[in-house]
């Protein structure tokens, strides 16, 4: 008794050490993010004082900076905006999609799944120019669809192929019963189909929306004026200015702009771990 006692007490202790190492390493980043928003640019660049608490009296000329002296609430709200839009067309193409070569008899469902995923790995570098004439040739220059129209060539492959993987596990004898009681294909997809595989339609959604609010290099490049930036742009240009970095105000805007994913993720992380996991096993 002594000796299984003393094993389940070193397995608690050990799974309790390795759960408070884990959460100190997540949790730090934002800690960080957090202390530095409104410590003083003293405090900050003083050597001789802790980095990891307060010096002095906390301040908000940080986030005032940020706010009044930067556009960093149009940056979020086109960075919301693009992302729900990219979202909503990459669901409109990418679901039926995925549905349809699921079904598909035969190998050829997955090998054009394959070749889909495949474009999703080709390096946006190669695919710089030519989406830079397609940009031009729409006349989106400088506004925020431009963006838009880009970031489905990304999204709808890997969401397409992702969602592929998850119809597969579901049994098609479902929909042939629910087809038996009276429901149309269509009616079957929406109402047995759709509610299913909720999990990897969030999984999608959260790496969508993800990407957009990430997205650097097409953003740049097509989108110059300050009103139309996302904030993964607006912020390093606006805040960094030669060789002057606005930290506190840098870490502010890191910090906002990633506790909103942030919960989304930890709210949803069952789902979006199903998303990948029952997607992939089959």
């Amino acid at each position: 008794m002594a000796g299984v006692r003393a094993r389940q007490l070193a397995f608690r202790t050990f799974h309790w050490t390795v759960l408070a190492v884990f959460s100190v390493l997540l949790a730090f980043p934002f800690y960080w993010m957090l202390i530095t928003s409104f410590k003083r640019t003293g405090d900050l660049y003083d050597l001789r004082n802790n980095p990891f608490v307060f010096n002095q009296k906390p301040t908000l000329e940080h986030l005032r900076l940020l706010v009044n002296e930067t556009l960093f609430l149009r940056w979020l709200g086109n960075t919301a905006f693009a992302g729900l839009v990219v979202v909503a067309i990459t669901l409109l193409l990418a679901v039926p999609a995925a549905y349809a070569l699921a079904r598909l008899t035969g190998r050829w469902g997955g090998r054009i799944g394959i070749a889909i995923f495949l474009t999703y790995l080709v390096p946006p570098t190669l695919l710089f120019i030519p989406l830079s004439r397609i940009v031009a040739w729409l006349n989106l220059q400088d506004t925020l669809w431009a963006v838009i129209v880009v970031y489905p060539s990304f999204t709808i492959p890997f969401s397409t192929w992702l969602l592929m993987g998850f119809f597969k596990s579901i049994p098609p004898e479902l929909e042939d019963a629910a087809m038996v009681d009276g429901l149309t294909r269509f009616q079957a997809f929406l109402k047995l189909v759709i509610p299913i595989s909720l999990s990897g339609i969030l999984t999608v959604v959260i790496f969508t929306f993800t990407l957009v609010t990430q997205g650097f290099v097409y953003a740049l490049t097509f989108i110059s004026s300050a009103s139309h930036q996302t904030v993964g742009v607006g912020v390093p240009i606006y805040l960094v200015r030669g060789d002057v970095y606005y930290w506190g105000s840098l870490m502010a805007a890191c910090l906002i702009a990633s506790l909103p994913i942030a919960v989304l993720y930890n709210l949803f992380l069952d789902r979006f771990i199903a998303g990948f996991t029952v997607g992939s096993v089959k």
